[in-house]
């Protein structure tokens, strides 16, 4: 009997259904589940032939491992799951969400935030390729990213994660989908999955849906809308990228109206996969099915039949898979999971492996590994962030612009816990989960930005906490202070006051009080910036979370390039206008509008 499955001349639905005939019901279960590196042996591997694998944040093979490290590793994987029975090739995953940031000398770009700044697809489809290039040297072929939700809360923890508050702008940043998995052909049948070649990757379309639309900003909460206006603010985005031949799609952790999304048979089954059209897989988001049960995860069983008969057709167990494989498969011994369900699970795993080629190239393409964190690739990023800086004053006297900076300047004061700090500049989502302070990779501080910009006359003085003494024993031309926020991610980063860390406020002060400055905020999200210190300062800069080449931001601020970025959120007074009874944060009086972005010109 021909092994249809094998061969790339067939179609994929040909293949599919060859494979599927040929499968056990234990190999099919195997196929819907995703276990986490540090869980995984060869013999569970092949023996439960595991569909998908995945790195946490921050797991990696050992500490500042480069991609070399990281293809020996899954390389590893792959070999056990090639010797299964019908060696299916495992598809192993990763949050590479500003590039590939668990990977320690990886170019990183700027959060989603800052790109949404720039309202600029054709630089989204480009990081989009650069990422997926920096992905696949690494022996990686999933990618769960991009984040298409719609943030209309910054209290959220992953406002950053976010294009925008506004729908039209996040739809238009889709675009990194075909950069990420290739430029589908004309003619490309609606909903398939698509992924052009060797040098792409599987993308994820996340968080499906609502997920930035909770009440108060609660990350995981609920979102209280009509289906109406969750279809119209939340689910547009995932009609582009379904248009784009996106492969597959995460449910979120989020509620709406009071029901988990994880467990949501109308819009994961009859909205996202009948009535769009969507034809890869979705999959579960980290412990997602965990979410559903009771305190403690007394009834795990449950939460299986929940998920899977809703529509979630690859889980993302991680850890516990030996209990995932035995409950799932009493389920559907039991007819409390028809067979049919699990049959269209895997059909679409499988379908969506066909499309990406692995079974043809399972193992990395060691030809990549120069390309990580390679100039163009930085320069790439350097644009990102030129084009992504917001300026939102410049000047106390509106005839007498502040900046551009002189670069001839006799002395310049940097200051502020940002201005030489990588990893705070780089944010949550780098190299580890939450990210973390210090030199964490390869890259560019403002502070060595500055140094390599000025010119050898001036004298640069950098103090992270300045002095009186040092601000009035020196006559500065001027200061830049960089200030912001601690890295975060998902829960961790939820905040109800938004406030500047390290007492930002009081360094911004004791120096503009003195010295002319400008003001760098290093953010997620809008921050609250009281009227008064507003009005010392000459000019305010939103930097964003630009990562790893810091020069982008010193390529403006002394006027090498004009400013081009326009807030992608509408920057509030204070907190207490997001819990406005009507309108929401759209219709408050805010301190910067959403689209402002100030120009030299």
């Amino acid at each position: 009997m021909a092994c249809v499955y094998k061969s790339p001349n067939e179609p994929i639905e040909a293949r599919v259904k060859d494979l599927l005939s040929r499968m056990t019901l234990k190999e099919k279960i195997g196929q819907m589940t995703q276990i986490e590196r540090t869980v995984a042996t060869s013999s569970a591997i092949r023996d439960h032939s595991i569909g998908s694998m995945l790195s946490a944040g921050g797991s990696a093979p050992f500490e500042n491992a480069l991609s070399s490290d990281w293809a020996d590793m899954v390389d590893g994987f792959q070999k056990s799951a090639l010797q299964s029975r019908l060696g299916i090739p495992l598809i192993y995953g990763i949050d590479a969400v500003h590039g590939n940031n668990n990977v320690y000398g990886a170019t990183i770009f700027p959060h989603n935030v800052g790109l949404g700044a720039t309202r600029d697809s054709d630089l989204a489809q480009r990081i989009g390729a650069a990422t997926a290039l920096e992905v696949k040297a690494s022996g990686i072929h999933y990618n769960f990213a991009p984040c298409v939700a719609v943030c209309r809360d910054p209290r959220w923890g992953r406002c950053y994660e976010c294009y925008s508050e506004d729908t039209e702008i996040v739809r238009k940043m889709t675009s990194i989908i075909s950069g990420l998995q290739g430029q589908p052909p004309q003619g490309h049948k609606h909903g398939y999955p698509f992924v052009a070649g060797r040098n792409n990757v599987i993308a994820c379309a996340k968080h499906f849906v609502g997920d930035g639309g909770t009440d108060k900003g609660v990350n995981e909460g609920n979102t209280i809308l009509s289906y109406e206006d969750l279809e119209r603010i939340h689910m547009a985005p995932y009609l582009d990228c379904i248009s784009q031949g996106v492969s597959t799609i995460m449910a979120s952790y989020s509620s709406w109206n009071g029901r988990q999304l994880h467990a949501d048979h109308f819009l994961l089954t009859e909205i996202l996969k009948n009535k769009l059209g969507f034809k890869g897989f979705v999959i579960s988001d980290w412990e997602g099915l965990d979410r559903l049960c009771h305190p403690h995860g007394s009834d795990y069983r449950y939460c299986i039949s929940s998920a899977v008969n809703a529509g979630i057709d690859m889980v993302m167990v991680a850890l516990r898979f030996e209990l995932f494989i035995k409950e799932l498969t009493s389920l559907v011994e039991s007819g409390e999971v028809p067979l049919s369900r699990i049959d269209d699970a895997v059909a679409r795993i499988l379908r969506v492996k066909f499309a990406s080629g692995i079974f043809e190239f399972p193992l990395s393409d060691r030809s990549l590994l120069d390309i990580v964190g390679c100039k163009p690739h930085r320069d790439l990023a350097r644009e990102a962030v030129q084009k992504s800086l917001v300026l939102l004053k410049n000047g106390k006297d509106l005839s007498k612009p502040f900046l551009p900076l002189d670069k001839n300047a006799k002395r310049i004061l940097v200051a502020g816990t940002h201005a030489d700090d990588l990893g705070y500049q780089c944010g949550g989502w780098t190299k580890t989960w939450y990210g973390s302070s210090g030199r964490i990779t390869i890259g560019t501080t403002i502070l060595d930005a500055v140094k390599a910009t000025v010119g050898s006359e001036t004298e640069v003085i950098y103090e992270k906490f300045p002095s009186k003494d040092t601000i009035e024993r020196n006559e500065f031309s001027f200061a830049i202070v960089a200030v912001g926020e601690v890295p975060y991610a998902e829960s961790l980063g939820d905040n109800s006051k938004l406030a500047i860390n390290f007492n930002g406020a009081d360094i911004i002060s004791l120096v503009a009080d003195r010295i002319p400055t400008l003001v760098i905020l290093i953010s997620g999200r809008p921050l609250i910036l009281e009227p008064r210190l507003l009005e010392k300062i000459e000019a305010l800069v939103a930097a964003w979370l630009p990562g790893s080449e810091g020069e982008g931001i010193t390529d403006v601020i002394f006027g090498s390039h004009d400013f081009k970025g326009k807030l992608p959120v509408t920057w509030i007074r204070r907190v207490q206008q997001l819990d406005q009874p009507t309108g929401g944060v759209s219709s408050c009086e805010p301190l910067f509008p959403l689209g402002l972005g100030l120009t030299y010109n």
